[in-house]
C-alpha cells in the first residue's frame, strides 16, 4: 500500500509546478471577493482533482498491467487512490489555509487576532476536505469504469449532479416550510462524518466491482 501511494506522489511531482502556478492565480482571484474561505474550498477541489492525473499517467504506462503481475492485490490498487485522495485533499486544505490567511490578513479580510475568525476558517477548511473527498470519491469509479481521458468529460455530470440533489432537497424542504436553523445545520454537521464514511465505502465497493472485473 505505502510503495502505491508513494508512486503516485512521485508522479505527481513532475505537474507540481503547474498546480502551483494555478493555486497562485487563484490566490489573486479569489481572496478579494470571498477571503480565505473560498480560497481554501478551491484549493482543495483542485488538489482533489489531480487523482485524475494519477491515473492518465497509469494509463500512459499501462501500470495495471504490469500491476496485476507484481504481489499486489486489486483492493490495495483500489484503496490506494482513495487515500491518495485524501493526501491530495490534506494538502490543498494546508496550502489554500496558509497562503489564503497570508493575502486575507495583507488585504484585512481576516484578522490574526480574531479567535471567532480562526475558527471560522477551521470549520471552512474541514468543509473544504469533506466536500472535496466527496467530490473526488464520486469520479473513481468513473476513472475505473472509462479511462481518464473519457471519465474527464463526465467529471462535470459526476460534480452537478449532487449540487443539484442538495438544491432540490433544500427547495423541497422549504415548500414544507422546513427552514435550515441553527439546530438543523448543527445536526447535519454532526452527522456529516458518518455520510461521509458510508458514501466513502460505497463508492470503494463500486470502484472495487469494476476493476476486479477488469481484463488486462
Amino acid at each position: 500500500m505505502k510503495s502505491l501511494i508513494l508512486k503516485d506522489i512521485y508522479n505527481i511531482m513532475h505537474n507540481m509546478k503547474a498546480l502551483v502556478l494555478m493555486l497562485f492565480i487563484f490566490l489573486f482571484i479569489t481572496i478579494p471577493q470571498g477571503g480565505a474561505a473560498a480560497y481554501v474550498i478551491t484549493c482543495c477541489i483542485l488538489c482533489a482533482m489531480m487523482v485524475v492525473t494519477t491515473f492518465s499517467f497509469d494509463e500512459n504506462a499501462k501500470w495495471e498491467k504490469y500491476a496485476m503481475i507484481m504481489p499486489i492485490s486489486r483492493k490495495d490498487l483500489v484503496l490506494s487512490k482513495f487515500v491518495i485522495l485524501l493526501c491530495f485533499c490534506l494538502f490543498g486544505t494546508v496550502f489554500g489555509g496558509v497562503l489564503g490567511i497570508a493575502g486575507s490578513a495583507i488585504i484585512g479580510r481576516f484578522h490574526i487576532t480574531s479567535v471567532s475568525e480562526w475558527q471560522e476558517l477551521l470549520a471552512v477548511c474541514l468543509a473544504g476536505v469533506a466536500i472535496s473527498f466527496f467530490l473526488g470519491s464520486l469520479v473513481i469509479p468513473l476513472l475505473f469504469k472509462f479511462g481518464a481521458e473519457k471519465a474527464r468529460t463526465l467529471m462535470l455530470a459526476a460534480f452537478l449532479l449532487p449540487v443539484l440533489l442538495c438544491l432540490g432537497l433544500y427547495y423541497l424542504l422549504r415548500s414544507f416550510g422546513i427552514e435550515l436553523t441553527d439546530s438543523v445545520v448543527l445536526l447535519l454537521t454532526c452527522i456529516s462524518p458518518l455520510i461521509l464514511l458510508l458514501w466513502t465505502a460505497a463508492m470503494y465497493r463500486i470502484s472495487f466491482g469494476i476493476f476486479k472485473k477488469a481484463e488486462f
